[in-house]
């Protein structure tokens, strides 16, 4: 359940940005419907709950490195193709549209030029680019819950004090301009929103759960996301509804309404935003990056930087207009997404099922090698090691070194458990004395010569692979 509750705040960490942080993606799908608009919100809330099982589930299965892996496998060439163009197009846009958030959100609270707020968000996120997979989802998820307090805070003095002239203020609410090109109809723009949502976090969803080896666990994450960020989105249009007449045509008017209760609250919350801008902005850069490396992984760093400098130059559009135009253009590329992933997932979610089952007995097998208390394995398991990867989905000939790091992780951290990861470099991705896994292909996944040496030395390098006797 931990990693759960980790993935689940990685998953709200990336998606509420500038737009949701901020309460103008809020205003322009929801409320400028009035009440209505809060009816949307529950609708696009249940399809975030669906869509982030499914989507957690799936970048587990195929233990994505990338989203095209995926799209690959789930789709036809032409409609993989098609995704992968939609899915880049929105990391990009949504990525200089958070930096343009992020000046609005300094020029709103503090008075700066919009540019000085942009310029310490792209240092930031050209910072980020040093960052791995796995340490920039503790980032995220250390950083959401601060949004949820905050949030969480305003219901309670809200609900406190709340107004009488509710019909004045949905009257008000309905003067905001909707987001363009959703036809003033409060159920499709719900859709879009959460359609919105849905590409604009695919990628990084994607990479994240392929870092998690049980598609449940990781559907669990997804799931436990999904459900707190319909419970945020419901109370943030709620509490920006009974603020309206404080916060109306305001860029960021969720920290109007902060501002309004106290200047240091609202200088507190301020900052939280602003860090949950980063969020999602290092989620769309980073995730970019990842895709146009793909097939040069040495070339990452120089690629994410120059994405990051070219979305600093195009966030000086303005963070509102911005909101108006691009985000609805990318709700209907997410609708096109969703349709093919939930197709695929229905398809696939026997063979999920069934892969779930085979990892789960990998990790028990790799903690009975591991565990200081029990024997090494014995033939019959072997046997039954290698019967397991030849079944699995995953062509990867490394996948039993992968179960035993992410085992010797979760060891590692039990206090009752006799194993540490220093006394095993190589199960360790993070130790200077780490060398990956040794040679093995798809026929032979497994190179027990190598893996006696590890199992007595903790590293390979007592022996090469093939070319000694187990047990040197």
């Amino acid at each position: 359940m931990k990693k759960a509750i980790k993935l689940a705040l990685a998953f709200v960490g990336l998606l509420v940005g500038a737009g949701f942080a901020s309460g103008q993606e809020t205003i322009q799908y929801f409320l400028s419907y009035g009440y209505w608009g809060i009816v949307g919100t529950i609708v696009a809330g249940l399809i975030m709950i669906i869509l982030g099982a499914t989507l957690f589930q799936q970048g587990s299965y195929y233990l994505a490195d990338d989203h095209s892996a995926v799209f690959t496998s789930v789709s036809r060439p032409i409609v993989a193709g098609f995704m992968d163009i939609a899915t880049m197009f929105t990391l990009f846009s949504i990525g200089f549209v958070m930096v343009a958030g992020a000046g609005s959100n300094l020029e709103q609270q503090f008075g700066f030029p919009t540019w000085v707020g942009a310029v310490i968000m792209t240092l930031a996120l050209i910072a980020s680019g040093f960052l791995d997979v796995d340490k920039l989802t503790g980032v995220i998820s250390a950083i959401t819950p601060l949004l949820i307090i905050a949030v969480i805070g305003a219901l309670m003095v809200t609900i406190v004090n709340m107004p009488d002239n509710l019909s004045s203020l949905n009257e008000l609410a309905m003067r905001n301009e909707p987001a363009a090109g959703l036809f003033g109809n409060w159920f499709l723009s719900a859709v879009n929103y959460a359609s919105l949502n849905i590409i604009v976090g695919v990628s990084m969803i994607l990479v994240i759960a392929g870092t998690e080896l049980n598609p449940r666990e990781a559907g669990t994450g997804g799931l436990i996301g999904g459900m707190i960020f319909a419970f945020l989105l419901v109370i943030l249009a709620f509490i920006i509804f009974a603020n309206m007449e404080g916060v109306f045509g305001a860029d960021l008017p969720l920290l109007m309404v902060f501002d309004n209760m106290h200047p240091a609250v609202g200088v507190v919350v301020a900052l939280i935003i602003y860090l949950m801008i980063y969020n999602t902005a290092v989620g769309m850069f980073y995730g970019m990056a990842r895709r146009l490396s793909a097939s040069k992984p040495q070339r990452f760093r120089p690629i994410y930087f120059t994405v990051v400098l070219i979305g600093f130059a195009l966030s000086f559009i303005g963070f509102a207009d911005l909101v108006s135009w691009v985000y609805p253009v990318i709700g209907y590329l997410g609708m096109a997404l969703i349709i093919v992933m939930l197709l695929a997932w229905v398809r696939d979610r026997a063979a999920i099922q069934q892969e779930t089952r085979r990892r789960e007995r990998l990790a028990a097998l790799a903690g009975d090698a591991l565990d200081p208390t029990h024997s090494t394995l014995g033939p019959k398991q072997r046997k039954e090691v290698e019967k397991l990867l030849n079944q699995s989905n995953v062509d990867d000939a490394n996948l039993w070194q992968t179960v035993q790091e992410d085992v010797a992780a979760e060891l590692d951290a039990d206090p009752d458990s006799e194993f540490s990861l220093h006394d095993m470099p190589d199960l360790d991705p993070d130790s200077d004395d780490y060398s990956g896994a040794p040679t093995s292909t798809k026929e032979a996944p497994v190179d027990w010569e190598a893996y006696d040496s590890l199992y007595q030395t903790g590293s390979f390098r007592a022996v090469k692979p093939g070319e000694a006797d187990s047990g040197k």
